[in-house]
């Protein structure tokens, strides 16, 4: 394996531990901090899509509830063991109703951190607005 090789498979672990995404909590904590600020426009825009996806999943969550049944296949052994796996990977840790049950749940909190962080960037645009105007007036 060459040097280049090596590095780049070192730094891989890295680049995805950087990458994990922020929980609602973390984030609505990160906008109570003042850690994290949007302006209004694009945080309605955050919000709206955000809405959007949850909307969507609570008109669909009775479709998709049938991910988590067994599929109706023949009575073979072969046809039972690929329904059963075909549940328990809608269902694991990582199956696709777990996380759009995960999802859900979590989307209404990111929904409040931006809120947060709209009304830390009108703070931090009004602080800004006041000093440039002591600034302007000390001038």
């Amino acid at each position: 394996m060459s040097d280049e090789q090596q590095g780049t498979q070192e730094r891989e672990p890295m680049m995805t531990a950087s990458r994990r995404m922020l929980s609602g909590v973390e984030l609505r904590t990160l906008a109570t901090n003042g850690g994290f600020a949007v302006d209004e426009n694009t945080g309605e825009k955050m919000i709206q899509a955000l809405q959007g996806i949850i909307d969507s999943l609570e008109a669909r969550w009775a479709k998709l509830q049938g991910f988590g049944q067994s599929p109706p296949l023949s009575t073979g052994a072969t046809a039972q063991f690929v329904s059963a796996h075909m549940v328990r990977t809608a269902t694991d840790e990582k199956g696709l109703l777990t996380q759009l049950q995960q999802a859900k749940s979590e989307l209404p909190t990111y929904i409040e951190a931006i809120k947060l962080a709209q009304r830390n960037y009108r703070s931090q645009d009004e602080q800004t607005g006041t000093t440039l105007n002591t600034y302007h007036a000390e001038a």
